[in-house]
This record gives C-alpha cells, structure tokens and sequence, in this order.
C-alpha cells in the first residue's frame, strides 16, 4: 500500500469518483478514482489537495481518494456556505423568561454547544409557553434589521399552553441571535444540534 499526494481535478458525485493529477505523474491524470463515501461534494472541489491511497503501488486503478486537505501550496479551494455538521443537542436557553414585546440576545456559539466560532447559522429546536393568547416569538440573527423576516413560532390558541419548532437560523458572526415575545411575555427554551458553515 502506498499514500501518494495529488491535486483533485474533478470529482463526479453521482459515481463517486474523482480525476486526480498525481504530484509524481503531473503529465497524466487519473480518471475513475473511486473516493471515500465521507468525502462530500463541499470538500471534493476542483482544485483541491488530497490524498489517493493505492492499495497496489503498480495498478493505478486499484486506489481511492481518502481526504482532502490544505497544503503549503495554498490550493484548497474554500468551500461553498452551507456545509451542515450535526452535534449533540445542547440546551442554550433553559425556560428564559422574556417580557412582551421586548427582545433578548443569547450567545450560541462556543462552551460545551459544540457551535464553533466562525458557524454561519444553526440548527434548532425551540419551544415557549405564554399565558396570553395569541402570543408569539420570533428568532433572527443578533441586531438584524428586521426580525420579521426569519423564523417565528405561534400563535398560541389557548392561554398557558405551549408551542414547538424547529428549523435552520442564520447567527451573527459572533454566533449570537435574538429572540422576541411578541403580544404577551413568554418562557422560551431553545436547543441546538447542529450548524452551518
């Protein structure tokens, strides 16, 4: 067996194989290299370094593209937004009381979440109950100028009851969100369970 460096040329998501240029060939590629089923199309970009094991160093068709990575080179490609990881889920806000119609901020990102820095949005779970009919909150990214354009959950039908939901969030760049009460005051608890990069 035999690990060769080489630079992905294209890579075909619906064979799973990939053409790679070869750091010690660099005059022929090769085409139809199967590539490891963790390796997706947000990695497997044209461009990028990786890594083609060979499990018989002397039959270039007896190989796999196992990783892809950053060189000293410099030509890893950054990937498209939207690259979604999913964690344990984390309780970030435990029955918060927030008052009607007023606003509050939490901090997803960082401590035991398993939301790193650098997270473009979150996947959540979140529930609230009100003892006013018609209440409802709204979720947005911190400091958004208008928090009527992403997620909300309500209204309630029947006073003291609770509501659930669930769905994608977009957090400022210090991973932070804000959440609104709208019409009565509401307990809100959110979990997350995964991100966005």
């Amino acid at each position: 067996m035999k690990i060769t460096r080489g630079i992905l040329q294209a890579f075909n998501a619906s064979t799973y194989t990939a053409t790679v240029l070869l750091f010690e060939a660099t005059a022929t590629a090769l085409t139809n290299v199967p590539v490891a089923n963790h390796v997706d199309g947000t990695s497997a970009l044209t461009g990028a370094l990786c890594a083609v094991l060979f499990f018989d160093e002397h039959n270039t068709q007896d190989a796999v593209v196992i990783a892809m990575f950053n060189g000293s080179m410099g030509t890893y490609p950054t990937p498209a937004a939207g690259r979604l990881t999913f964690v344990s889920g984390y309780r970030q806000v435990n029955g918060d009381s927030i008052a009607a119609n007023t606003v509050k901020t939490y901090t997803l990102s960082g401590g035991g979440s398993g939301i790193p820095a650098g997270a473009l949005g979150v996947v959540y779970k979140a529930y609230f109950s009100s003892a006013t009919v018609g209440t409802f909150v709204q979720l947005a990214p911190h400091a958004a100028s208008d928090i009527s354009a992403y997620a909300s959950i309500g209204n309630l039908t029947v006073a003291s009851s609770s509501l659930n939901g669930t769905g994608l969030l977009p957090i400022d760049a210090a991973g932070r969100i804000d959440i609104k009460a709208n019409n009565g005051t509401c307990v809100v608890t959110l979990y997350t369970y995964g991100y966005l990069f």
